[in-house]
């Protein structure tokens, strides 16, 4: 399998939200004027999963990072190039799926004192809002949901690029990162270390490195 091959994809649609949006002029007014290349963007495409990652890293033991992912996800995105107002997304985790490279570290996490993924199966991210910060960044708000417990978050969005890869797909590319309070959503173990602090931080980076592919008709 080549390295753009198509395989492991999932679709996602790009249509215009219900409500309104503001318009190109007014977002140019503000300071914050779109690149004309992201308005060729606009139409359907898939996230091709080979070349994507939906991850999450968080301070151990007060002086390392653990990293991990989540490798089985569903997305329907919604985007509009000329209006990114109107541009939505929705995901759906199954929390099961986390990897971290330690399998007793991640029985540790699908279990009750983390993800509880036998009776939270899934986390959710749904975006409320988009809002075009100036060049190719843009923040999205959206409500995320784990354990059962809904809260809004601030997504930071960059748009990297698009290319025509060796097989003749058109390819975008998009980085996401927010930092969350896990413990407000209801992940409160812990272990408390003798010289002080704690094992596993409160603070955990979410992380969405994205590559898109157009779809055909």
């Amino acid at each position: 399998m080549g390295i753009f091959s198509r395989r492991q994809t999932a679709d996602i649609e790009w249509t215009p939200a219900a409500d309104g949006g503001t318009s190109v002029a007014e977002t140019a007014s503000r300071g914050a004027a779109l690149d004309p290349a992201l308005r060729a963007l606009t139409g359907r495409w898939t996230i091709d999963r080979p070349h994507s990652r939906i991850g999450f890293s968080v301070r151990h033991a007060m002086v390392t990072t653990v990293r991990g992912a989540f490798t089985d996800y569903d997305s329907t995105l919604y985007l509009d190039g000329a209006r990114p107002t109107e541009s939505r997304a929705d995901l759906v985790i199954r929390v099961a799926s986390v990897d971290t490279g330690v399998e007793q570290r991640d029985a540790h996490l699908v279990g009750p004192d983390f993800f509880d993924a036998r009776r939270y199966p899934e986390m959710t991210f749904r975006s409320t809002s988009t809002l075009h910060e100036g060049g190719e960044s843009f923040r999205m708000t959206g409500d995320l949901t784990i354990r059962g417990v809904t809260r809004p978050v601030d997504l930071q969005l960059d748009y990297l690029g698009s290319v025509l890869d060796p097989f003749g797909y058109e390819r975008a590319g998009f980085d996401g990162t927010t930092t969350i309070d896990r413990t407000e959503w209801g992940l409160v173990y812990n272990q408390r270390l003798t010289a002080g602090g704690t094992m596993v931080s409160e603070k955990v980076r979410l992380q969405f490195d994205i590559s898109a592919i157009r779809a055909t008709s």
